[in-house]
């Protein structure tokens, strides 16, 4: 869609958390819960999968705990909340290259909003941790604040809502293909990011 970009054609940029902004690894979660628990992370790998709990954990249906113990009987592992706690917080694997002057630059020319599907324990964390680089966005909307998380239609109309400007006028970064097609669905502009390469285009396509 960038293809589609122009200068002035937008009056919003509104941007996904994981692998747009900020790096994940997931695999340094499978890791930690393996070491602790004494078993190899492939055998965790091959268990985990994300299901009801997760999808209710994110909108803040279910407490940290009922999700934990939702991963105790998935994973057959039968290590603590805490430790649990641990490697969901290891993820993060700090800001996606370059991203830190992309937004400081376009963040110059227009609001930046930031849309994560995400939880509690996380947005405890990363808040702190990546408070610099979150410092560039106006509003930062979270699944488990809002009860409500993408592709679900009502969760971009939430946001578009939220920010006050028409659909059309938002340009929205995601790296999940069915986030893009929800947004799309909804009158947003959205721009596939594989990289940080596809949000440097993008800026440059609207003349930033």
């Amino acid at each position: 869609m960038i293809s589609s970009l122009a200068p002035n054609s937008a009056d919003a940029l509104l941007f996904d958390l994981g692998r747009v902004v900020l790096d994940i690894d997931f695999g340094k979660a499978l890791a930690c819960w393996a070491g602790h628990a004494g078993r190899a992370p492939a055998d965790l790998a091959a268990r985990f999968v994300r299901e009801a709990s997760y999808r209710d954990h994110e909108v803040g249906k279910i407490e940290d705990a009922a999700y934990f113990q939702s991963l105790r009987d998935a994973l057959g592992i039968g290590i603590s909340d805490a430790q649990f706690l641990e490697g969901w917080n290891a993820i993060f694997a700090g800001e996606m290259p370059g991203i830190a002057p992309l937004l400081k630059r376009a963040a110059a020319h227009l609001p930046l909003y930031a849309f994560s599907n995400t939880n509690r324990p996380h947005v405890e964390h990363f808040s702190k941790a990546y408070a610099d680089v979150l410092g560039h966005f106006r509003e930062v909307f979270l699944s488990s604040t809002i009860g409500l998380r993408k592709p679900d239609a009502a969760a971009y109309d939430h946001v578009v809502r939220a920010i006050g400007v028409p659909a059309e006028r938002i340009v929205f970064f995601d790296d999940v293909a069915a986030n893009i097609e929800g947004a799309r669905a909804r009158g947003l502009v959205a721009v596939h990011v594989t990289s940080p390469d596809d949000v440097a285009e993008a800026l440059a396509a609207l003349g930033i």
